[in-house]
């Protein structure tokens, strides 16, 4: 008795070995014309097997490329659809480059940063300090998920300072942060305690 495990590893298991022996057996077949129509035959099996909810033209492209990778190619027959050539299915995507950005605090994160040196390219006073404000309601959000117990205005403050270079600053006396972010972070979306059950 032969097991699967001691035969050749199937190239797609999802047709079973049946469609792989099929294969192998219209490779070998000396005239075209057979080797045409048997792979016309097998076609028709692997699309019962494998039945898709895509357009018959989409399934007739995928089903035709899988007999062609099956075969390792070297089926030699007119195929109906253009062919997918082996080096583009086997090749691997180029490596995406990573964005390697100098934070210079990263628990802010880039886009806090990002924030603020758009702020300091504001002109009009009180829309810099709208937005230095939002930022810094962000920022002790950040500094929240970072570690609550650094949690600190008079930190988020200076930290405003900094990054912008001076340019930008955080009245502690005029602003209250936002008790909104720091309720959902706390108590969840619905931004209240809940009630105990009595």
């Amino acid at each position: 008795m032969q097991y699967n495990t001691q035969r050749e590893q199937l190239v797609m298991p999802e047709y079973g070995r049946a469609v792989q022996m099929m294969v192998d057996m219209a490779v070998r077949l000396e005239s075209k014309s057979e080797r045409q129509r048997c792979a016309n035959t097998i076609v028709k099996i692997m699309s019962g097997i494998q039945p898709s909810q895509a357009s018959k033209e989409d399934q007739e492209h995928r089903l035709w490329n899988h007999l062609a990778r099956i075969s390792h190619y070297q089926l030699d027959i007119d195929y109906p659809v253009r062919i997918v050539p082996q080096e583009d299915v086997q090749a691997h995507p180029e490596p995406l480059p990573y964005p390697m950005k100098a934070i210079k605090r990263r628990h802010y994160g880039y886009l806090v940063q990002q924030a603020l040196d758009y702020a300091k390219t504001i002109d009009d006073g009180e829309r810099r300090r709208f937005v230095t404000e939002s930022i810094a309601n962000q920022m002790k959000q950040d500094l929240f998920v970072w570690n609550r117990d650094s949690m600190d205005d008079e930190l988020v403050a200076q930290d405003i300072a900094r990054l912008s270079e001076g340019m930008l600053q955080l009245d502690l006396d005029d602003f209250s942060f936002d008790p909104v972010g720091e309720s959902i972070l706390l108590h969840g979306e619905g931004g209240k305690k809940r009630k105990k059950r009595k």
